[in-house]
């Protein structure tokens, strides 16, 4: 057991509950206005799928004051012939709770292991609670992996707007998978299944003080999973709607977070990725269909601008770990027009290899590395969206897939800087 220690009133619920078979998580923080739709859509799940299961629903709370946790103690499914054939036979439980530590995600989900852990539960999920598109559906394909397949990973696969998610499309995704081997496709989905063995697991790691419970616990856990050796999966969850952002907005802070606790994980697991030299596919459940996805807006010059911006001020910066061939095209590229622009796959996995060797190396301040990326980023956001602009979501997916083969291609580049 963690060292976090549960409230009264906590504890007094698992001392009643005793044991689960199934949990499902779901942290949040001031989603009143979305919560309410993924309480529902999780006890429709539980009736309809695991009609025989004792199963637990639990809120980790990040100190709301919408009235969120609220809205979980309160919702409930009025009319439960609308999702059933047949009587549920066990009952549902409920749980809602602030939780302790550091703000963020990661300390929201360690709670939600050590309930899982206090349970003894066999099989756990967590989902967003800013999801719009969730159905009952999601919390099978989530948990019937886990209890039916022997699975101890399942990582979400859905169709996302061509737009939405340009960090793991160009940056997680395929570095993930040209590093340890595995063709995750949303590494940092934000819903995932896992084993009651593998929530006990990641109790036993000394991260919960660290960036990871701020805002890296989503790619922490699932390069934990690949890295220990835990048996992985992906299941097909449909559309992932959410509150869409502007690829070319300032996504600063995220990239920074992402950038940095990949690169964190790149030290921790030297060892088992330094040998891999292939990626091969992860099996994968739920039937595949086309769906309906809510447009993204991209606004290209503000990103082409701030691309220019970037190569002005930070080439000084670049100039000390980026290959003086990348400079050159960096000094190029910032005078070209918008419909010449592009930032071919072989520039971008170069200097995304040359990022992760420099934050090895510590030649600089960490901060001031990783911000430094952004303006590449954006760059290459740009290139993508001007080449796939009248592309479908088949065409793109093909261009990902290139762009994840020169990752792998390259990786020697980035084993003969990293020593």
């Amino acid at each position: 057991m963690a060292n976090s220690v549960f409230r009264k009133d906590v504890q007094t619920r698992i001392d009643e509950i005793r044991e689960a078979d199934i949990l499902v998580g779901i942290p949040s923080y001031n989603n009143a206005g979305t919560i309410g739709h993924v309480v529902r859509a999780v006890q429709a799940g539980f009736a309809k799928y695991f009609p025989d299961k004792k199963c637990v629903l639990v809120n980790s709370d990040g100190g709301s004051t919408d009235g969120t946790m609220d809205i979980v103690r309160n919702t409930a499914i009025e009319d439960f012939q609308s999702v059933l054939l047949h009587h549920r036979v066990s009952p549902l439980f409920k749980l809602t709770m602030p939780y302790h530590g550091i703000p963020g995600k990661g300390s929201a989900f360690r709670a939600i292991f050590e309930i899982a852990d206090a349970l003894n539960v066999k099989a756990c999920a967590v989902v967003d609670s800013d999801l719009r598109s969730i159905t009952p559906e999601w919390i099978e394909l989530l948990l019937k992996p886990v209890l039916e397949g022997g699975f101890d990973y399942v990582a979400p696969l859905y169709h996302r707007h061509k737009y939405d998610g340009t960090i793991t499309n160009s940056i997680v995704y395929p570095l993930t998978r040209a590093l340890y081997g595995k063709r995750i496709r949303q590494p940092i989905g934000g819903d995932f299944g896992f084993s009651g063995r593998l929530a006990k697991f990641y109790l036993t790691k000394d991260v919960w003080e660290t960036d990871v419970a701020r805002f890296g616990i989503d790619i922490w856990m699932t390069t934990t999973a690949i890295a220990n050796g835990f048996k992985i999966c992906q299941s097909f969850l449909g559309a992932k709607i959410h509150d869409p952002k502007d690829p070319g907005a300032d996504l600063s802070a995220m990239l920074f977070q992402v950038a940095s606790s990949t690169f964190d994980l790149m030290e921790t697991y030297t060892h088992v990725w330094r040998g891999i030299n292939a990626s091969g596919p992860v099996p994968a459940f739920g039937f595949q269909y086309a769906v309906g996805l809510e447009p993204v807006s991209v606004n290209l010059d503000r990103m082409l601008e701030r691309f220019r911006l970037g190569v002005r001020e930070l080439r000084g910066i670049w100039k000390e770990f980026l290959p003086p061939g990348t400079i050159a095209f960096l000094d190029k590229a910032g005078d070209l027009k918008k419909e010449e622009f592009n930032m071919p796959e072989e520039v971008w996995v170069e200097i995304m290899y040359s990022f992760a060797t420099a934050a090895h190396k510590k030649i600089m301040n960490r901060e001031h590395l990783l911000k430094s990326l952004t303006p590449l980023y954006i760059g290459r956001t740009a290139s993508f969206v001007i080449e796939t602009w009248s592309s479908d979501a088949r065409e793109v997916e093909e261009k990902i897939e290139r762009l994840c083969r020169v990752f792998e291609e390259k990786k020697v580049f980035l084993l003969e800087r990293w020593d």
